[in-house]
């Protein structure tokens, strides 16, 4: 299927995206309203899918083409596109688009195993491809809003719970959902995984539903996660404690609190006043919050690859980082095994 209507503009960046379930809905969704952005110079060119009918529909919706296969598209002159069809396929497709000339986004998890995140690394560094992973938390403007606060982070707890819906039953929570979390608290640190211990359970489904981790670092940081797709409330998490400061995000309300600890100086009390000494015991505790610039996630994600591909300059979120969320997610979940094996869980939950 071609493209109708006409050679772009000079200097317009030819986008698409390859796979339309709910997440490529939604990178279409942004591709299309960033086209009407003059200065980001785009043409959202269409969308491809095997199922034909959902890229049609998804096409309509947003007023582009569909395309049958990724040849087609491919065909169509596409140069930058957004990988989100099954993780199973990113690979096979997200190489096959780089080897045609393509920079890509590829959707979290980067692949199903560290060998298939090996190869796509090796295929953008082969074909010169801009390669991004899409962990969508990096650019919640909390978390962007929190990077210049990190000093000496030493201790995490982190929570990540959703209500139960009939979406990615097919892989263990840990890919799910903790993945975005394991991809934060990473790149925060900074530092090797040097241990890992977690418990995970099956509630509603065939897979691991609920989970929690401790993760220590070869920094001496600890990180507590926990996640679940079986609560009855919606929370999205994470707070951490560094020298003399302890710090709160909000992912959902795109928060972010700072309580600051000063101690009063030596001296500074009177040693003749009761109340002065009693005050002088505590420290002085300041409440902060950092401005926040609210905007949406995947649009920040977007418009940051689109600056990649023009600038020919390094991802914010690289092949390399979505490896390492992969390893730690991949560590976790061989750990509960491993727990459930001494546990006898498996006994458990079928008995």
């Amino acid at each position: 299927m071609g493209d109708n209507r006409g050679m772009p503009d000079a200097g317009t960046l030819r986008v698409g995206v390859v796979g339309c379930g709910a997440f490529g809905r939604n990178h279409a969704r942004v591709y299309h309203d960033l086209q009407d952005d003059q200065s980001q110079r785009l043409e959202f060119i269409g969308v491809a899918d095997i199922d034909y009918p959902r890229a049609q529909a998804v096409a309509q919706e947003f007023g582009t083409l569909a395309f049958r296969s990724v040849d087609e598209i491919i065909a169509a002159g596409l140069e930058a596109a957004s990988v989100a069809v099954p993780t199973v396929a990113h690979l096979e497709v997200a190489r096959r688009l780089m080897a045609h000339g393509v920079d890509v986004l590829i959707e979290k998890p980067l692949a199903t195993t560290l060998a298939e995140a090996d190869q796509l690394i090796a295929s953008a560094r082969k074909h010169g491809r801009i390669a991004q992973t899409g962990h969508l938390e990096r650019f919640n403007p909390a978390v962007q809003a929190t990077i210049p606060l990190l000093t000496n982070p030493m201790f995490f707890e982190v929570h990540r719970l959703s209500v139960f819906t009939p979406r990615s039953l097919d892989v263990d929570v840990i890919f799910d959902l903790m993945i975005h979390d394991l991809d934060v608290v990473l790149s925060f640190v900074k530092s090797p995984v040097k241990e890992v211990r977690a418990v995970g359970l099956p509630i509603l489904s065939k897979k691991v539903d609920i989970a929690n981790v401790r993760m220590e670092f070869e920094s001496a940081c600890v990180a507590n996660f926990t996640a679940s797709r079986v609560s009855t409330e919606r929370i999205r998490k994470l707070r951490f404690f560094q020298p003399h400061q302890y710090v709160s995000l909000d992912y959902s309300r795109q928060d972010v609190l700072v309580l600051s600890v000063q101690e009063m100086p030596a001296g500074d009390s009177d040693p003749f006043n009761p109340a002065a000494v009693a005050a002088s015991a505590f420290p002085a505790i300041t409440p902060y919050k950092p401005r926040v610039e609210q905007q949406e996630p995947l649009r920040a994600e977007l418009s940051s690859f689109l600056r990649a591909v023009r600038n020919r300059s390094a991802p914010e979120v690289t092949l390399e980082d979505g490896r390492r969320a992969l390893a730690a997610a991949t560590q976790i979940v061989e750990a509960i095994a491993e727990h459930g094996r001494r546990a006898r869980l498996l006994e458990l939950t079928r008995g």
